[in-house]
């Protein structure tokens, strides 16, 4: 601004020197013509006046010009005063937000180690619920393994229990039938040897007669033999035919046969069956069927029965 008003002085001089020179021309005044115009000096007092005049708005447009330069100056001198300004504020305002960056990195980072810590911590409270939890269900499997050992620990006492009571009550009963044996032998010898000295006289007489009958007991025995004999094949035919019945069958089969234990029950009930021996295919089919039949033909005449309650049959598996 100092170099500004050094330049000012010279300016206006200059200017107005040039704004005078502009005047004379503009009068035609002429410095070759001096003693004309010093003659006509009188004359051209009007004049004189006219340019002191239009010399004074000379003054007064350069100190006008002045002005405006000084305005200009100053309105350039606020405008970089504001530039300044505003470069300042804007540099203000980037060292603000460069600190308010930095600032949130820093919470960014702050938020990151905290949550990465609140992972960390989750991921152990998580493995410790696992771990406890594998605590607690193998606590669990020990305490139920242990329940189960004591209640089949109580039930075998209980079961011991029961079957030294059914011993004891079976040896008091055999003991009591023994000692009724007893009593009724001692009573039938008492009564035979009473009736024996009545009996020695008849003795011969009854001989005699169960000899006459034991002959024809042998005979009907006989007879009732070939009978059972007849019903037993019948039934036993009987039984193997329900066992074809259910019996599943392939090519595979074919030519094999399965020998097999059957033990019944008075009403035909299967309570045993039991392969003997044979294919091994033919006998697993032989069983299945013996087992889903369940019941197999029994006769009801008892002596049949005690012929078939237990029997070996020999399973052949029938192609049509």
């Amino acid at each position: 601004m100092a170099g500004n008003s050094d330049l000012t002085v010279p300016v206006s001089i200059s200017a107005g020197i040039h704004i005078g020179f502009i005047v004379i021309l503009a009068l035609g005044i002429s410095f070759e013509d001096k003693p004309k115009q010093m003659q006509t000096a009188a004359a051209s007092a009007p004049a004189v006046q006219a340019i002191v005049i239009d010399q004074q708005k000379v003054n007064d447009r350069v100190e006008q010009l002045k002005k405006q330069k000084q305005d200009v100056a100053k309105q350039e001198k606020a405008r970089q005063a504001e530039l300044e300004r505003k470069a300042s504020e804007a540099r203000r305002e980037r060292e603000r937000e460069q600190e308010k960056i930095k600032t949130l990195e820093i919470q960014r980072k702050q938020k990151e180690q905290e949550t990465q810590k609140a992972n960390d911590a989750a991921k152990a409270a998580q493995a410790k619920q696992v771990l406890e939890k594998e605590r607690a269900d193998k606590a669990e499997v020990v305490r139920k393994q242990k329940e189960q050992e004591q209640k089949a620990s109580e039930d075998a006492a209980k079961k011991a229990a029961e079957k030294r009571k059914q011993e004891e009550a079976a040896a008091k009963k055999a003991q009591e039938e023994r000692q009724r044996a007893d009593d009724e032998r001692k009573r039938k010898e008492d009564a035979e040897r009473k009736r024996k000295a009545e009996a020695d006289t008849k003795a011969r007489q009854e001989r005699e007669m169960a000899e006459a009958m034991a002959a024809e007991q042998d005979s009907l025995s006989k007879t009732r033999n070939k009978q059972v004999l007849s019903e037993v094949d019948k039934y036993k035919a009987m039984i193997i035919a329900t066992i074809q019945r259910n019996l599943v069958v392939d090519e595979s089969m074919r030519g094999k046969s399965c020998r097999v234990f059957i033990r019944l029950a008075s009403d035909g009930f299967v309570t045993t069956s039991q392969t003997l021996d044979g294919d091994q295919v033919v006998c697993r089919a032989a069983k299945a069927s013996i087992n889903k039949a369940g019941r197999l033909p029994v006769s009801p005449e008892p002596a049949v029965y005690q012929q078939l309650k237990e029997i070996n049959l020999t399973v052949s598996p029938e192609f049509n």
